[in-house]
């Protein structure tokens, strides 16, 4: 099922790719590989063709010179003293968007990225590891953690754990500064840089969330989303037009600052005092970190402000109508949400929708 996007006068489409590629444009990433991962550099070559198409630029990171010579070449330099090594990559970087440092002998892997990222002042390091992300007892992926619980996560694990020396590492370098460690494998990449999903776990300095309403910037990658949700099946489907009068009303859960991970829309019923949280969608990837509650918890104290007596929610989704059911709704009647709710109403679909409220 396609639906079309709601701006016909978008220059060029909106992908997830071209989102999070505007996002490192003119920036600088380290990507660090095990010299034993990198005997095969081909498979990181097409995403670094798309980082350097989109001017970013990269420092490889290995344990290997050799491993680093198919990525970038003579660009290619040893630790040296670390004092000097901001001003030699700089240099190099005029020349080559690509250029590789060799951890030096002395210290582990581990410690050397740490020590190479905080030197440079780079805000985003992408660890390839052959396990990629972490997986919790459940045997799902671990997606994303904050510096906060990755400190816990170190406690609760030992030096023995698994992923020990990334998890110390990783939490030096968000400690230190950096804002945001990926952990994937070299096959995961792309998926893990340019989707929402991912493929691996993103440990971010900051894992607060903040909830406000769209920007205009915010649109497209907020428009993707509520046709993610209607393909899905969690949202009604919308019209083009009905898209973009979601988005006028929209609000969106911000993580680590510029990440969107979730959003919802409250619709007034004035008559009634009553207002209806829609389009409530959520990424998968922050699925088990609150955010459809802090969404929640946002559009029932807006709904508060402006008078209303209570909010309701309605889907035909087993587990939408459960979470609702967790962030103290209660199971009602359709008689008992505003009448002008069912106006113009898909027939078939009221049939089979639950509502949910809660009063204020």
């Amino acid at each position: 099922m396609a639906f079309e996007p709601a701006n016909h006068r978008r220059v060029a489409p909106f992908t997830e790719k071209g989102f999070y590629l505007s996002e490192l444009r003119d920036r600088t990433i380290a990507i660090a590989v095990p010299a034993g991962l990198l005997r095969d550099g081909a498979a990181l070559e097409p995403v670094l063709k798309d980082l350097e198409a989109n001017r970013t630029r990269v420092i490889l990171i290995s344990d290997g010179a050799e491993a680093l010579e198919s990525l970038a070449g003579s660009e290619i330099l040893d630790t040296g003293e670390p004092a000097t090594l901001p001003g030699r990559v700089w240099r190099r970087l005029g020349h080559n968007l690509r250029v590789g440092v060799v951890t030096g002998d002395d210290t582990g892997f581990g410690a050397a990225c740490c020590q190479i990222v905080l030197a440079l002042g780079i805000q985003k390091l992408v660890w390839v590891d052959a396990e990629g992300g972490l997986i919790r007892a459940d045997g799902e992926r671990d997606s994303f953690i904050d510096a906060a619980d990755l400190r816990d996560r170190i406690a609760e694990s030992g030096p023995g754990g698994a992923h020990a020396e990334v998890l110390v590492h990783a939490e030096a370098m968000l400690s230190a500064g950096v804002a945001a460690v990926n952990l994937c494998t070299l096959s995961g990449i792309a998926e893990e840089l340019f989707t929402y999903d991912g493929s691996g776990t993103l440990f971010t300095r900051e894992g607060y969330v903040a909830v406000r309403d769209l920007g205009l910037d915010d649109f497209d990658a907020a428009a993707d989303l509520i046709e993610r949700g209607m393909v899905e099946g969690y949202l009604a489907p919308r019209t083009p037009e009905q898209i973009e009068r979601v988005l006028e009303s929209a609000f969106g859960a911000f993580v680590g600052g510029n990440h969107l991970a979730g959003l919802g829309t409250l619709l007034t019923y004035g008559d009634d005092q009553a207002a209806e949280i829609a389009s409530l969608y959520t990424l998968t990837r922050f699925l088990r970190e609150g955010i459809g509650s802090h969404l929640v918890r946002f559009a029932a104290e807006r709904a508060s402000e402006q008078g209303c007596r209570f909010v309701f929610a309605c889907t035909t989704s087993p587990r939408v109508e459960a979470f609702f059911e967790r962030n103290g709704f209660r199971k009602v009647d359709r008689a008992e949400v505003p009448e002008a709710k069912w106006r113009a109403y898909d027939p078939a679909r009221r049939a089979m929708v639950k509502c949910l409220r809660r009063d204020l």
